[in-house]
């Protein structure tokens, strides 16, 4: 095989496999986007594991928030215009029929408290053995005008992309916004089609994380489609009180 066979048989995993390597040769610390990083490779840089004890989300789920007819009506109908549909929606297309709409009900924004949610926002966290960097597909960080300190991220799945495990790279944008906020506990979320699944990650050492994935919620479902509504907002406050309690 010549070399021009050669280029025309890489793909953009063969890639990203050689420039890594490149990088170790040459003594570079290596990159790891957020969007393809996978569960080996986080496990190559550090150590995870999860545990499988999902009491700890007994008080984010279990909290008594009341949700009002109104509310209670733009669920339903949620339900209604895109459960036909979901499973078969692009990334854009969940976002803007779905998602957005959710997210604009719960309302991730206080001009009183300083935060608001953002998308597509870019974040690296670096050390002296690899770098962590790429766009997260939404996080709800203080600060109005640029993201100042991320407090809670969901990651979506990428329908038909190489890379598309979302698990993974929420956890990886978690290990980020905790060394770099310098907090023990985070939240976050990650979406495939209409399934939810929340998730807290605790560190418990240097390089050493433990996380937690909770049960799936079926947001065509009205009764885990409330209880999905009822964690937002649950976060929302947690948000509001970390940041009273900072000054």
């Amino acid at each position: 095989m010549d070399f021009q066979e050669f280029i025309a048989n890489l793909t953009q995993e063969d890639l990203d496999l050689i420039t890594q390597e490149f990088n170790k040769r040459q003594d570079k610390i290596p990159i790891y986007k957020y969007s393809k990083i996978r569960d080996v490779d986080l496990r190559i840089l550090v150590d995870i594991e999860e545990n499988l004890d999902i009491q700890i989300f007994n008080t984010w789920i279990n909290h008594d928030i009341a949700l009002s007819p109104e509310v209670e009506n733009f669920l339903a109908e949620l339900i209604q215009n895109n459960q036909a549909l979901i499973k078969s929606y692009n990334e854009e297309e969940l976002k803007v029929k779905f998602l957005g709409l959710l997210f604009y009900k719960v309302n991730f924004k206080s001009l009183e408290n300083n935060f608001r949610d953002y998308y597509e926002l870019p974040l690296t966290y670096k050390t002296d053995k690899f770098i962590l960097s790429g766009t997260i597909d939404f996080a709800v960080s203080k600060g109005l005008v640029y993201s100042q300190r991320p407090y809670f991220f969901i990651q979506e799945f990428k329908q038909g992309e190489k890379y598309s495990n979302p698990r993974p790279q929420l956890l990886a944008e978690l290990i980020s916004a905790v060394e770099l906020n310098n907090f023990i506990f985070i939240k976050g979320a990650y979406v495939i089609g209409a399934i939810w699944n929340f998730v807290i990650l605790e560190k418990l050492a240097l390089n050493k994380y433990q996380y937690f994935i909770s049960q799936n919620f079926d947001s065509t479902k009205i009764a885990d489609l409330k209880q999905i509504y009822k964690m937002l907002i649950f976060v929302k406050q947690e948000i509001i009180n970390l940041i009273k309690n900072e000054g």
